[in-house]
Order: C-alpha cells, then sequence, then structure tokens
C-alpha cells in the first residue's frame, strides 16, 4: 500500500511540473521575438505507469530556457546613472564608464552567457526611448545620449568587443596599443620675456665673475713669486721683483711699533735680521725666509690689488666686461677686423711693404695678445725688427725665451748640448 500511495504522489507532481513547463513555453511562443509565430510543440501524456519510470530521472532546470531578453529586463531602471568605471584615458571606447553598465548590463554577473547582440540591441532601443535628445527633457539627456550610443556601437561589433573585454583586465595592452595621457601633464607656458630676461641676466652676472676669476690668477702667481722671489727659471717676471723691491722699501720704513705695556717693539726687517730668538737660540736661514715672507705677504698683496690691468686682458671686471657690452661692440670689432684685413689684401696684392701697423699687427698675432701687452715698448720694437710672423724667426724668438727663463746652469748645459747637436 505505502508503495502504491507514494508511486501516485509522484505522477501528481510529474503532471503538475510538465503543466508549468507547457505554460512557459506558451508564454514565451506568444512574445514578439520574431514576425512568425513559433509552432507550439504537443507534449505527450503522463500516465500513472510513466511516474515511476519518470521518478528515477533528474529534473531538468527549466528557468533556464527562459528568454534572456526577460532576464535582463528584470529590474532594469534606464533613468540610472550608475555607470561603473572603466580605464580609457584616450577615449578610445566609453572613456572613465563602463559600456555594459551605460546599457544596464553588469559583466561581472552574466559569466559565460554575456548578452548578444539582439538583447543590447533591445536594451539600446529602450534607453533611446527615455534619453533621445528630441524626447527626453532631462538637461544633460544630449550627453548621456552620446555616450548610449558609443556603448551600443563599441559592443554591437564583435572585434571591438572582444578587445574591449580583454583590455578590462589588461592595462598593459591598452598602454602598448594607444598609450595613457593621464601620467603626467604639462605646465603652463612660462613668460617668455620673463625667461629671457632671466637668462640675460645670469650671463652677465657669469661674465663679470669670469672676469673676475682671471685676474685673480694672475694676482695670486704674482704675489706668490714676489713674496717667495722666484728666479727667471721658477717663473719669476721683472713685476714680482719689482714688487718685492717695493714691499722690502715699505717694510723698513715701518717706523718701531709700540706693544700694550708700552715697550718698544722694532720694525718686522730688524726681527727678520736678528740673530737670536728668546732663549738665545739662533735662526736658521729657513726660519729667517719664512719670518721675511709672513712680513712681506700683507704688503705684497695691497700692492698687488692696487694694480688694476696685468696687461692681455687680465684686469678686474667692470661694466665693459658684461655680455651687453661684448654683444654691443661685437659688430664694431667683426667690422673693423674685416676693414684690415681686406686693406692688407689689397696691399699684397700691390705688392707693397709692409708698413709699420701692419708689422705691429702681424708680430701680435703671432705671439699672443697676453705676451704683447705684457712687453715694454723697446721689446715690442725688439719683436716687430724679428719679423716674428715668419715661421722659422718665431721658432728662433721662442728658443731664446726658453733658454732666458733657465738658470745659468741649465743655460750653460743647453749650449753645450745644443753644440753637440744633441737639441732639436
Amino acid at each position: 500500500r505505502w508503495i502504491v500511495f507514494l508511486a501516485l504522489v509522484l505522477a501528481s507532481v510529474q503532471v503538475s511540473m510538465v503543466a508549468v513547463a507547457q505554460e512557459d513555453g506558451d508564454a514565451a511562443a506568444g512574445a514578439p521575438t520574431s514576425d512568425a509565430e513559433v509552432p507550439k510543440k504537443e507534449e505527450p501524456e503522463t500516465t500513472a505507469s510513466d511516474s515511476s519510470q519518470s521518478s528515477s530521472t533528474p529534473k531538468k532546470d527549466t528557468s533556464s530556457t527562459k528568454p534572456r531578453e526577460l532576464l535582463e529586463d528584470s529590474g532594469f531602471d534606464a533613468s540610472s546613472t550608475e555607470w561603473g568605471s572603466y580605464y580609457d584615458p584616450q577615449n578610445i571606447f566609453c572613456g572613465s564608464y563602463d559600456c555594459y553598465k551605460i546599457l544596464g548590463f553588469d559583466y561581472d554577473s552574466f559569466g559565460k552567457s554575456p548578452p548578444d547582440a539582439k538583447i543590447i540591441t533591445k536594451r539600446y532601443r529602450k534607453l533611446s526611448r527615455e534619453w533621445h535628445p528630441d524626447k527626453s527633457k532631462h538637461k544633460d539627456a544630449k550627453e548621456r545620449f552620446v555616450k548610449i550610443n558609443k556603448a551600443y556601437e563599441v559592443l554591437t561589433d564583435a572585434e571591438v568587443r572582444k578587445e574591449y573585454d580583454m583590455m578590462r583586465f589588461n592595462q598593459e595592452a591598452y598602454f602598448s596599443k594607444y598609450g595613457t595621457s593621464v601620467l603626467w601633464s604639462y605646465a603652463p607656458k612660462s613668460d617668455l620675456s620673463m625667461v629671457i630676461m632671466l637668462i640675460f641676466v645670469i650671463a652677465n652676472v657669469f661674465s663679470w665673475f669670469s672676469q673676475k676669476h682671471r685676474w685673480q690668477l694672475v694676482a695670486d702667481r704674482l704675489t706668490k713669486a714676489a713674496v717667495e722671489d722666484w728666479p727667471t727659471a721658477q717663473g719669476g717676471t721683472p713685476e714680482s721683483k719689482d714688487l718685492r723691491e717695493q714691499a722690502l722699501a715699505i717694510l723698513n720704513a715701518t717706523p718701531d711699533e709700540t706693544n700694550e705695556n708700552g715697550k718698544a717693539n722694532s720694525s718686522l726687517s730688524s726681527s727678520t735680521t736678528s740673530k737670536k730668538q728668546k732663549g738665545g737660540k739662533k735662526i736658521s736661514a729657513k726660519e729667517k725666509k719664512k719670518m721675511e715672507e709672513e712680513a712681506l705677504l700683507p704688503i705684497v698683496k695691497a700692492l698687488v690689488y692696487e694694480m688694476k690691468d696685468f696687461g692681455g686682458g687680465f684686469h678686474q671686471p667692470t661694466w665693459k666686461d658684461l655680455m651687453v657690452v661684448t654683444l654691443a661692440k661685437m659688430p664694431f670689432n667683426v667690422a673693423t677686423a674685416l676693414l684690415w684685413n681686406t686693406k692688407y689684401y689689397l696691399r699684397r696684392l700691390q705688392k707693397l711693404e709692409l708698413c709699420d701697423e701692419e708689422k705691429e699687427v702681424l708680430t701680435e698675432r703671432a705671439v699672443g695678445p697676453v705676451v704683447w701687452d705684457t712687453k715694454s715698448d723697446e721689446e715690442r720694437e725688439q719683436m716687430v725688427k724679428k719679423e716674428l710672423w715668419i715661421k722659422e724667426n718665431k721658432l728662433e724668438w721662442e728658443e731664446e725665451q726658453y733658454v732666458a727663463n733657465l738658470s745659468s746652469a741649465d743655460q750653460k748645459q743647453y749650449a753645450k748640448l745644443k753644440k753637440r747637436g744633441k737639441v732639436e
């Protein structure tokens, strides 16, 4: 009896399930999916004998047979503004919005069954009726309709949609193909006149300090040569020797000073010549020379800083050394040089002899402006007479200058080597 009772219950449940499935099939057949009506399939009648057999077979999920249009439209709000987000800085697809969200789909929810072109078209038409600028009274209807239209174009193009889905989680692919414009931004343009003025001021300051540095190098070398009494072979010059003599004269002429206790102190020059220090020890020649150099150093520095120009362009900076003055004088200097060279070559074409001005200019070019400016008038006359613009004469003169800077012993050794032909 219990077996018969269970068989009847199962049969009644199966009959009810078949009835529900038939009703759903009728509803789907009646939906306007196409112009022609889909014919209904006749369901076989279920008998009590089949109920026991059907009870052993698994039940079929009929919910998946429902039209996807009905599933997608359930709970859809056409006026929603929650469009999600998507990384698209170049606006290739839908910009910063998600194309699926614009049309009311959720990419993470439909899984392996994404909406097809038919469903997307239906959703697009529904949104168009809501947001078309000619039909909608919303203020932002035009902007929203443009986004809706763009989303429809992206999702109905198979190739574009495939690329869109791939780049959702692969931003490197987006960078490599379309690039990005959000990692940096250009600053506002600076005022060109202010930039030029700033560069101009910096250039003038630099030119002034550059000239100051050039003068300081010569001043330091001249001070050291005068204080340490460099010989000619070491780099001493007539100017350094004159400075030393002036400093010694000032040092010897310094009056005796009185200390705080009222006792008279001898001059620094006399202190350097004394034979003994406190304690009765004799002063060595090295210590005596060091004391003399310490006494001469401030005097020589003062004398050197009074020299404004060492010649050869090594002078203390003035307003004439500013870049603006140099640039202003440049056209005049260039024109003067061109005019002089033109006259010089015209005279050469006429086979005229060199005049005194041409000889001086050629000599200055041969030895350089620094050497020319440091020479006296007598030395310049001798240099002009030697015709140093001729290569052989210049080489001979340079050898003479080299030998003159040697010590007497080195000069004798050099003369012996030259006589033996061992000097090139």
